[in-house]
């Protein structure tokens, strides 16, 4: 990538101009009711910012072991014969993001990005399973050495914009931060059939620091 992804950057347009707001209903408020207008003003600001956190994650996992590629909760294990995002067999992860989740997404594995496909879609509550096809998406396909991994970042009823900072092309460390999505949301993450999964349904899991998977 041209720089590293950073959800501090991506968040201020949004937070900025909201504590800068309650800061000056705070000067001018003189102690009456545009001053707790203020006060309140700036709370809102600071959960903004709270939501494009973008913590550091020391990245330890093992040479054969896959990932994370969100936080969240684990909605969805599932063999599937056949996936239009993905080369034949796989078994489908998917991650569930709340709105008080961290929303960076990171490569689960290192590899290098073989195509990106973005769709314009509907935002049905992303904890619908119909939400993975007819939500808005964008799909990253990473070649590894252990085959095709696909990553999907899928919108939800809140989140109303997908963010990737990789391109075709690029090459990705294992952990390494690609993007966001907005205000709430569904990860999917495509394995290969011969992938053991080491997750369970409802577990709580951290992007780049949960172990998903282990390649044979």
């Amino acid at each position: 990538m041209k720089q590293p992804f950073s959800a501090w950057r991506q968040g201020a347009p949004y937070y900025a101009p909201v504590v800068v707001c309650g800061l000056v209903f705070l000067n001018f408020g003189d102690g009456g009711w545009v001053s707790w207008a203020g006060g309140l003003v700036i709370l809102f600001g600071l959960y903004i910012l709270f939501f494009f956190r973008d913590p550091v994650r020391a990245i330890t996992a093992a040479e054969n072991e896959v990932v994370s590629p969100a936080d969240g909760t684990i909605v969805g294990i599932d063999p599937l014969e056949d996936s239009p995002h993905y080369d034949g067999p796989c078994i489908r992860v998917s991650i569930f993001l709340s709105v008080f989740n961290v929303h960076v997404n990171r490569a689960p594995f290192s590899g290098s990005v073989r195509s990106i496909d973005y769709k314009p879609g509907q935002f049905l509550n992303a904890m619908n399973p119909a939400s993975s096809e007819r939500n808005e998406s964008n799909t990253v396909r990473l070649d590894t050495q252990h085959g095709l991994m696909t990553v999907r970042q899928i919108s939800g009823l809140i989140a109303r914009r997908i963010v990737c900072a990789a391109s075709a092309g690029d090459t990705l460390a294992k952990g390494q931060k690609f993007g966001m999505i907005k205000f709430g949301s569904r990860t999917e993450l495509y394995l290969a059939p011969t992938a053991e999964i080491v997750v369970a349904m409802r577990e709580k899991v951290r992007a780049g620091a949960t172990c998903i998977a282990r390649m044979r």
